[in-house]
């Protein structure tokens, strides 16, 4: 460590320049980041007389009052809750039995199975789609409300799977050893001490399931047919102009998602403490 002219250490000096540039450098990032949320919850409240809900002209409620006055778009948010409802439920369950075989047992193709999940997550959307929708097209399925609620279902199961496999390989094991010798079952002892254990890993992958699928565009439009969701919708009418319900039911789904974090959060350290 060297000295400067006046006497003070050169990594002194450092140190004191990191610790407000780097607090600084993120919070720009977080400001970046929240940057079009801020503007979609700001525009929700703008009493925009035109087409083009771009430009501010005065404070209102009218939108929030008004909220389902265009039928088509209530329909489409209605189809994206329910296929994100389905997909949450079903993908979770099937990915939670999926992350618990692959983080507590070692069988022949377990290394193949973890390598074709991650390979999922790292597929481009638009491969899953294309796929997708060759293999319902070869079936003779026709494409709809349920080809979607399927394409979303086998996308996201990777992510709750991979998310359930990292919180079993943290389990203590003895655990189960100790209920399965005090007399517990198999299911008993998945019920009352593996899954309690897990949960905080359950509840993530159920809320990155429902994240991905309420606001999947690419994957659904291959596979829509003729169901419109919510993304659809708006990239649809943004040809000729967005309304401002747009705004608000954008926001609404950001506040839910914000609660059911928070809310998941809370659960966790409760458990843990």
């Amino acid at each position: 460590m060297t000295a400067t002219s006046t006497g003070v250490p050169v990594r002194r000096a450092r140190r004191r320049y990191g610790r407000w540039v780097l607090p600084l450098w993120g919070w720009a990032v977080i400001a970046w980041l929240s940057l079009p949320i801020i503007v979609m919850i700001v525009f929700g409240f703008n009493d925009t007389t035109g087409k083009f809900n771009i430009r501010w002209q005065g404070f209102t409620l009218h939108w929030y009052r008004d909220l389902f006055d265009i039928s088509d778009l209530t329909t489409a948010l209605v189809n994206s809750i329910e296929i994100a409802a389905i997909t949450t439920v079903a993908a979770t369950i099937l990915g939670t039995f999926l992350g618990v075989a692959l983080g507590r047992y070692r069988f022949r193709g377990s290394g193949s199975v973890t390598l074709l999940l991650f390979a999922n997550i790292a597929a481009p959307e638009v491969v899953l789609g294309a796929a997708l929708l060759s293999m319902f097209l070869t079936l003779g399925v026709p494409r709809g409300f349920w080809t979607i609620t399927i394409a979303h279902i086998m996308f996201s199961l990777s992510y709750v799977a991979v998310t359930v496999r990292a919180r079993m390989a943290g389990m203590d094991q003895s655990l189960e050893e100790a209920g399965r010798d005090l007399g517990a079952g198999p299911v008993a002892t998945f019920f009352r001490i593996t899954l309690p254990g897990i949960l905080p890993g359950v509840l993530s992958g159920a809320l990155l399931a429902f994240a991905l699928s309420i606001d999947d565009y690419i994957i659904t439009s291959f596979n829509a047919g003729n169901t419109i969701t919510f993304p659809l919708w708006v990239y649809g009418a943004s040809r000729v102009g967005v309304p401002p319900q747009v705004n608000v039911m954008g926001t609404i789904i950001f506040l839910f998602g914000v609660l059911a974090a928070m809310t998941g959060a809370i659960t966790s350290r409760r458990r843990r403490a």
